[in-house]
């Protein structure tokens, strides 16, 4: 007999379906770890390519046998720390309880502003001035668009939290401050990341596009591209599961166990004319598969929730081939 049911179209995991606040995301949660040191990174995605790799997964029939990959070539230069911030604990979580800021370069003002005044944290160098109760201390960091392969000049400023014990949190943030972050610095090769990042937008599209629900036959009225029923009489609504037209991408989406191949500042990653869109890359990151996004979105990498475990990555064969008209 024929099945009279099948799963329904489209996830009910991510609701609702709505734009991005902003072009790139925050941190968010990450893996707490002992050593005092950044959890998190930021780099641009700049294009895809492939390589060939030694397989190195046990019990696959090409094992020790090179294979080919499609990898994600990250535009990575350093993060700059631009400022400090101290949080206390509340009873409704964590409160800022001040912020210390590094001089404001002149990039750098385009995102935050100038000193309102000589008393302005955001003026000049100085001392670190702890609150008297604090219980976290986090980095504030801004991409530095000027040494990536892209024309942009207005940074992108974040939070990024520390690694280690309280102490070690304190004196780590107070060295760090204006100074550079550089990925090697966050993660080292084979290493599982999660990737985050706002997905490609295709605007206000219909259900099909959308929820991927299936087309009205020849003979139904009228319409084709929409849901055969959006609900009973009673109750007098439509449920929010139904598939209805709507904004489809521009969402903010993890990815979770992206092993990371390599990080490098040769230069020797870029194809003949540069990344199509994007430009010449000098520091970068290569990412296994893809990352959601298009071209020049930045990407947050974090070190994986649930990872896996590390395996030396041997790279053969890295493609620098045009991808122009491909």
């Amino acid at each position: 007999m024929p099945k009279h049911s099948r799963p329904r179209r489209g996830s009910l995991q991510y609701w609702p379906r709505k734009r991005a606040k902003r072009i790139y995301p925050r941190v968010g949660f990450v893996k707490k770890e002992k050593e005092a040191k950044p959890l998190a990174f930021a780099a641009w995605k700049a294009g895809m390519t492939h390589i060939e790799i030694t397989d190195s997964k046990k019990g696959s029939r090409t094992f020790g046998r090179p294979i080919s990959k499609p990898v994600t070539i990250l535009d990575a230069p350093s993060l700059l720390v631009c400022g400090l911030r101290f949080y206390k604990k509340i009873p409704s979580g964590m409160a800022v309880a001040g912020e210390t800021w590094a001089k404001v370069s002149k990039h750098l003002s385009r995102k935050v502003g100038n000193p309102k005044s000589i008393d302005d944290p955001r003026s000049s160098v100085r001392e670190v001035k702890e609150p008297e109760k604090w219980d976290d201390v986090r980095l504030i960091v801004s991409t530095q668009p000027s040494k990536s392969g892209m024309k942009k000049k207005k940074p992108d400023v974040f939070e990024i939290e520390i690694g280690g014990e309280k102490e070690k949190k304190s004196g780590y943030a107070k060295s760090m401050l204006g100074k550079e972050i550089n990925p090697e610095d966050v993660f080292a090769t084979g290493e599982w990341l999660d990737v985050k990042a706002v997905t490609k937008g295709h605007g206000f599209t219909g259900p099909v596009k959308r929820f991927g629900i299936k087309i009205q036959t020849r003979k139904d009225q009228q319409h084709h591209r929409h849901a055969g029923s959006i609900g009973g009489v009673i109750p007098r609504k439509v449920d929010w599961r139904v598939p209805l037209p709507g904004q489809h991408g521009f969402h903010v989406r993890t990815e979770y166990c992206k092993r990371l191949m390599k990080i490098a500042k040769d230069g020797k990653i870029n194809p003949k004319g540069g990344f199509i869109g994007y430009g010449v890359v000098n520091n970068y990151m290569i990412i296994e598969g893809s990352v959601p996004g298009p071209g020049k979105r930045l990407v947050i990498l974090k070190k994986s929730t649930r990872p896996k475990a590390v395996v030396p990555v041997d790279i053969k064969y890295i493609s620098t081939e045009s991808k122009q008209g491909v």
